[in-house]
């Protein structure tokens, strides 16, 4: 926190320039940078291990869009989903439950269009989910992996998931996992993501901060 308070109100520019790295000039070749400039800045050290980017004390850093007024602009990836269902058992030991566990939220400030370089890094937050929280993504997440195992992936939509979603996450159509598919068997899958919606992430910075 000392660090990341340190850093509080430079520009994602300002900061690049005191670490000597270079900075996406087009905000659609951007996404991820800011997060991965980060994690370097402040000690990271899982890099994709599936872990909490913070290993000793078990921290997962999140960087957070928002407008000037404080609003969420899009949602939030958490974690690969498992295609073929083995983490879809029991909640506590899920990965989804770990990645969320604690949260060094990192909220990234500035209008959508605005280059990357003047997005202003804003007031850290440290949080874990309260237990209307946890019950709300648990509720979400046993629904989604019970489509999951039963093979049903590709029937689930946008819609599904109150605060947690499941999208594609992959580079292209080429990018396929090993999953089960509607009658148990192996199978071909483009690769799943977890996604905070940002209803979720809107209620968490209301309680954090005074919001308009």
């Amino acid at each position: 926190m000392t660090r990341t308070q340190a850093i509080a109100g430079l520009s994602l520019g300002e900061l690049a320039q005191c670490y000597g790295q270079p900075i996406p000039k087009e905000n659609r070749r951007a996404k991820g940078w800011a997060g991965q400039f980060l994690e370097g800045v402040l000690g990271a050290t899982a890099s994709s291990l599936p872990e909490p980017d913070f290993q000793a004390i078990g921290v997962e850093l999140k960087t957070l869009p928002i407008s000037p007024d404080g609003r969420p602009l899009e949602s939030t990836y958490v974690c690969p989903v498992a295609l073929s269902g083995e983490d879809g058992v029991h909640w506590e030991g899920s990965y989804l439950r770990r990645k969320m566990a604690r949260v060094l939220w990192l909220p990234i400030a500035g209008p959508r269009g605005m280059p990357v370089a003047e997005r202003r890094i804003a007031t850290p937050l440290l949080w874990s989910p309260d237990n209307s929280e946890e019950s709300a993504l648990r509720q979400d997440w046993e629904e989604l992996m019970e489509l999951v195992t039963l093979g049903k992936i590709d029937e689930i939509t946008a819609h599904h998931g109150v605060y947690l979603q499941i999208r594609p996450k992959g580079a292209n159509a080429r990018s396929l996992r090993r999953g089960t598919g509607a009658e148990g068997q192996p199978t071909w899958l483009l690769p799943r993501g977890f996604y905070l919606r940002t209803a979720f992430t809107r209620q968490m910075l209301e309680r954090a901060y005074i919001l308009p």
